[in-house]
């Protein structure tokens, strides 16, 4: 089994526009929460989200390209791209066989369904897209990715909900341990603000509707959170063997130690009360890395500021750590960047990798009341210095679908 090595960063996020900008914005406890604009939100219930600002596809696709793909893709391109430049990669021909994608997303191109619906009833099937299913399909994040950079290894399009972007960076370890691939970019990409789901989601009550305080809205762990807010977004990383980093000189932020998945097979929505499913995730992770609990100082929380969720991983932390679990200090980047659905699991994993690099962990904003049943330590409001050695992401999604990847420092 060889070591994976997280040697580059990008992302495309409601905070910022880059992995490093992504990354600042956590620490500075920056919201990317308001009103949406994609769109007149005026007869929705929940009228906030997370949407990304600022962004221009054609700094990376050429817009003939772009228009051909879904937006889910062109942010998992760009974010690609970014990491790739990051990490200073450089891949020969015959390399690339050996360079895999590992993209995940939780819905695809859910805005693309919506518009040539709407055409084939306003206009008939003639006028419908012929790109509209490879717009729509969800492994066209990873294969766009793969196009793009051409990777010709495998291209993984994981499809686990709100643990998706988890699942990625298990299947990039696994990848290199099994000698598959020697360099993966992992991540996970989403972007369906749309009025059909968040009014799905705001009739389920699992959005915030806190319509006039969008930056106070999402709350993690706070007594008076009320859901989570809507968001999109990308994050990929470059993953690489130990040997191939190595040779070229790479800048190593960490190394990605091992992840585990499970399944809570209980509900459609709800996690396990009991926390079992995660804590297994979370217990399997430690395992699969040789760590013990008393390893890892950090865990960026899965934590969407809905009242059984924060609850339960609370629970489930306690349960996979024990008494280590009160010195463990526990983050929530959804209370800057909101819920990215697909892509949640890899903002996680961006900040627990970042901890890891720069011995310092990203706050949980909003946390103005602690809830009782809340009790670890959550970083409230500020960043915190201190040494990270290791540090877990926890991503729990609809279905039961748990993920929890671990990340050390690296020592070559």
């Amino acid at each position: 089994m060889t070591r994976a090595l997280v040697t580059g960063v990008g992302a495309i996020t409601p905070i910022g526009l880059t992995g490093q900008e992504t990354w600042d914005a956590l620490l500075a406890g920056k919201s990317g929460a308001g009103r949406i604009t994609a769109f007149d939100p005026s007869n929705l219930p929940v009228q906030i989200a997370t949407e990304i600002k600022g962004f221009e596809v054609s700094r990376y696709i050429d817009l003939k390209t772009a228009r051909r793909m879904s937006r889910f893709a062109q942010i998992a391109v760009a974010a690609a791209q970014l990491a790739a430049n990051d990490a200073g990669l450089v891949l020969a021909d015959e390399e690339r066989p050996r360079a895999a994608t590992a993209i995940a997303t939780g819905a695809g191109g859910v805005i693309e369904t919506m518009t040539e619906l709407r055409i084939l009833d306003e206009r008939g099937p003639a006028r419908v897209s012929p790109f509209y299913v490879p717009m729509m399909a969800p492994n066209m994040g990873a294969c766009q990715v793969a196009m793009h950079l051409g990777l010709r290894g495998p291209a993984l399009s994981s499809v686990a909900a709100c643990a998706s972007g988890l699942y990625s960076f298990v299947e990039a370890k696994q990848l290199i341990d099994a000698g598959i691939a020697d360099v993966v970019l992992a991540g996970g990409t989403e972007s369906c603000i749309h009025p059909l789901p968040i009014a799905g989601l705001a009739n389920m009550k699992a959005l915030s509707r806190r319509n006039d305080e969008p930056a106070k809205a999402s709350r993690p762990f706070d007594r008076d959170r009320e859901g989570f807010v809507f968001g999109e977004g990308a994050v990929v990383m470059v993953i690489e063997s130990e040997r191939r980093a190595l040779a070229r000189g790479a800048r190593v932020y960490a190394e990605l130690a091992g992840g585990a998945l499970t399944c809570d097979a209980y509900h459609i929505t709800a996690p396990r009360e009991d926390g079992s499913g995660a804590e297994q995730a979370m217990r399997g992770a430690l395992a699969i890395a040789g760590l013990d609990a008393t390893d890892v100082d950090y865990i960026a929380a899965h934590g969407t500021g809905t009242p059984l969720n924060d609850a339960t991983e609370t629970l489930a932390i306690k349960l996979a750590f024990g008494a280590h679990a009160q010195r463990l200090a526990v983050s929530a980047p959804k209370s800057m960047v909101g819920h990215l659905l697909g892509a949640a699991g890899a903002v996680g994993a961006l900040a627990a990798a970042m901890a890891v690099h720069a011995d310092i962990v990203p706050p949980t904003i909003n946390l103005d009341t602690p809830d009782p049943d809340c009790d670890l330590d959550y970083v409230p409001h500020r960043a915190r210095a201190m040494t990270v050695r290791a540090a877990a992401a926890n991503g729990f999604g609809f279905g039961g679908q748990n993920g929890c990847v671990l990340f050390r420092k690296f020592r070559g």
